[in-house]
C-alpha cells in the first residue's frame, strides 16, 4: 500500500507562486506513475499534471501548461508541483495521486489512479 500526504497549499495573490509537495510512504516510489488533480467547489476533479514512474515523462493540462511544473525525487519519495503565475481560476483543493505502472505512460483520469492523498487547499485571490 502507498500513503500520500500533500502539503504546501495556502493563500496567494494572483500572479504569485506556490509549491506543493506530496510525501509517499509504505512502498518504494519506483514504478509508480504520479499526478496532481484539483477540484474546485461545485466542479469535477480534474487532471492537472502527471509524471511517469522514472520521472522522465510528463503531461500537463492545457490550462496550466507553461505555468506549472511537476517533478519527483524518487530517492526521497517526494512529488512536487511548482505553480507560477497563479490565477483565481486555479483555486481548488489539490490532490496527489499514484498508480503502479511499468511503462512510460502518464495516466490522466481519476479512474486510472488507485492511491490518493487527502488534498491541500490552494486559494488565489483577486
Amino acid at each position: 500500500q502507498v500513503q500520500l500526504v500533500e502539503s504546501g497549499g495556502g493563500l496567494v495573490q494572483a500572479g504569485g507562486s506556490l509549491r506543493l509537495s506530496c510525501a509517499a510512504s509504505g512502498r518504494t516510489f519506483s514504478h509508480y506513475a504520479m499526478g496532481w488533480f484539483r477540484q474546485a467547489p461545485g466542479k469535477e476533479r480534474e487532471f492537472v499534471t502527471g509524471i511517469n514512474w522514472s520521472g522522465t515523462n510528463t503531461d500537463y493540462a492545457d490550462s496550466v501548461k507553461g505555468r506549472f511544473t511537476i517533478y519527483r525525487d524518487i530517492a526521497k519519495n517526494t512529488l512536487s508541483l511548482q505553480m507560477n503565475s497563479l490565477k483565481p481560476e486555479d483555486t481548488a483543493v489539490y490532490y496527489c495521486a499514484a498508480q503502479v505502472i511499468y511503462t512510460s505512460y502518464v495516466p490522466e483520469t481519476k479512474r486510472e489512479y488507485d492511491y490518493w492523498g487527502q488534498g491541500t487547499q490552494v486559494t488565489v485571490s483577486s
